[in-house]
C-alpha cells in the first residue's frame, strides 16, 4: 500500500511502538531463540543441533501467538534451561535498528504521546532497557504479561485502552508481526504499520497486509 507516513503521523495523538523488531534489531532474538536455545538444548540431551532445533520449532510453532510464546519462565521450565541467565550472557548483541534510536530522540520533542507496547517477557524488557535505556524516551510502558493476554488477543486491546485511554481513529501503531497489526486493526487502531525489516541479517520482508517501512525513521 503506499502512504505518506508523515501525513498518517501527522494526524495522530498516540504513537504506539513494539520493541523487537521496531524498535531494537530482531537479530538478538532470532540468534537466541534460533540458534542458541537450540543449541544449548541439544548439548543437554545428547541430540544433534539440527534435531534439537527441528524439535523446539515444532514446540514454539504451538505456542505462537500465546502468552507463554513470549515467556521466558515458561520456556525455562519446559526445557530445563536457564532461558534468561542465556539472553544475559549475550547481551552484547542487542541494539537498535538503524535509525530507531534519531526517531524516539525526536519524537520525544513533539507533541505525540509516545506508548511502548510489547509482547516482551518483564526480565527480557529490564535487559533491553538496562543495555539501551530505551524505555526513558516513552510516557508509557506496556506489557502483555502485565495484562495476561498477549497483542495477537482483542482482550490485550481492551486492557490497554482501559489502562492508556488512547482514541483507537487517532492512534499509529508499528510493530514487525501481521497477526499482532490484524489484532490492532480489528480492534478498531486506525494506523496500524509494519515494518519491513525487523532483522539486519535478514532480508525485507515482503507482502505485508498493511502499510509498511523498513524502519520507524520513516515515519519522520
Amino acid at each position: 500500500m503506499v502512504f505518506d507516513p508523515k501525513t498518517a503521523l501527522h494526524g495522530c495523538d498516540t504513537l504506539m511502538l513494539d520493541m523487537d523488531g521496531t524498535i531494537l534489531d530482531l537479530a538478538y532474538d532470532n540468534y537466541m531463540w534460533l540458534t542458541l536455545v537450540p543449541q544449548r538444548w541439544a548439548e543437554q540431551n545428547g541430540m544433534s543441533f539440527d534435531e534439537a532445533r527441528s524439535h523446539l520449532l515444532e514446540k514454539f510453532g504451538a505456542a505462537e501467538g500465546d502468552l507463554r510464546w513470549y515467556c521466558l519462565d515458561h520456556w525455562s521450565e519446559h526445557l530445563g534451561l536457564d532461558v534468561a541467565q542465556l539472553h544475559r550472557d549475550n547481551h552484547e548483541r542487542i541494539g537498535f535498528l538503524p535509525g530507531a534510536l534519531e526517531f524516539l530522540q525526536r519524537v520525544r520533542e513533539s507533541n505525540v504521546r509516545l506508548l511502548l507496547v510489547t509482547n516482551s517477557h518483564q526480565a527480557t524488557l529490564d535487559l533491553k532497557d538496562e543495555v539501551t535505556g530505551l524505555t526513558a524516551y516513552f510516557d508509557g510502558i506496556y506489557t502483555s504479561h502485565a495484562f495476561g493476554f498477549a497483542k495477537e488477543r482483542q482482550e490485550f486491546w481492551h486492557a490497554l485502552r482501559r489502562a492508556a485511554d488512547f482514541d483507537p481513529d487517532r492512534t499509529m501503531f508499528v510493530d514487525d508481526s501481521q497477526p499482532v497489526l490484524r489484532s490492532a486493526a480489528t480492534y478498531g487502531v486506525r494506523h496500524p504499520v509494519a515494518i519491513a525489516r525487523p532483522d539486519t541479517s535478514r532480508p525485507r520482508r515482503e507482502n505485508s497486509d498493511f502499510m509498511s517501512v523498513d524502519g520507524i525513521n520513516e515515519l519522520l
